[in-house]
């Protein structure tokens, strides 16, 4: 599982939504940082175009998180395969992006990652899957009527998804372990564990040094 993947996902992502958008030929609509005004009031109910060209930081972790990594259970799919599923759901809608990665690990295409999809993704070779995934998705692409016009950004985007969920999948990011943290101590407290160790070698070296002297060894 990549628990922890989400952050990074999402950056990749946004790097290829770009800004604002409004094509009259693209079939979303109005769009910033990947969010259509549709899905925007979907969480802001009568929000406007300039309300979405300034939708702010936290309303977009919220939408991407509640709308997209959480409906495709992000959390719970191998590294790599979590962000290539990601973006792909962000493009192309959850339903879809979770049929075509059931598809690949062949098992009921429901268009819902369940209990079922995840035993099958933790199972599978994850770089084969990621690979079959991308192919797939791009074939979905060059069957729309649109492709004629954004096919271009799409294969690069798929092609660039497909080279980081490969890294991903090599290279997870590890947990990072728990610090311990010693918090100071007021005059006359008690010593933090760390200073208590200084505290003890200085007191020895202290001792051997005046033991030394006393036998009248030279020094320094």
């Amino acid at each position: 599982m990549a628990k922890g993947n989400f952050d990074r996902s999402l950056l990749l992502v946004l790097a290829h939504e770009g800004g604002w958008a409004d094509h009259p030929k693209d079939p979303g609509g109005a769009t910033m940082k990947g969010v259509t005004l549709a899905t925007f009031r979907r969480y802001r109910p009568g929000a406007t175009k300039a309300d979405l060209r300034n939708i702010s930081d936290a309303d977009l972790q919220r939408i991407y998180r509640d709308g997209y990594w959480n409906v495709i259970r992000g959390d719970e799919l191998p590294s790599g395969l979590d962000f290539a599923v990601f973006d792909y759901a962000v493009n192309s809608g959850p339903g879809r992006a979770a049929k075509h990665l059931q598809a690949v690990l062949g098992v009921p295409q429901d268009g819902k990652v369940g209990p079922i999809t995840l035993a099958a993704a933790r199972e599978a070779d994850i770089e084969r899957v990621i690979e079959l995934l991308c192919t797939k998705r791009l074939g979905f692409l060059k069957s729309l009527p649109t492709w004629g016009t954004f096919g271009k950004g799409w294969e690069r985007r798929v092609n660039s998804v497909l080279e980081d969920a490969l890294l991903m999948a090599v290279a997870p990011v590890p947990p990072q372990p728990d610090v311990p943290h010693y918090p100071e101590q007021p005059a006359g407290g008690r010593k933090s564990p760390v200073a208590a160790v200084v505290a003890l070698i200085v007191a020895a070296i202290v001792a051997a040094y005046s033991f030394l002297k006393s036998q009248g060894v030279p020094l320094p």
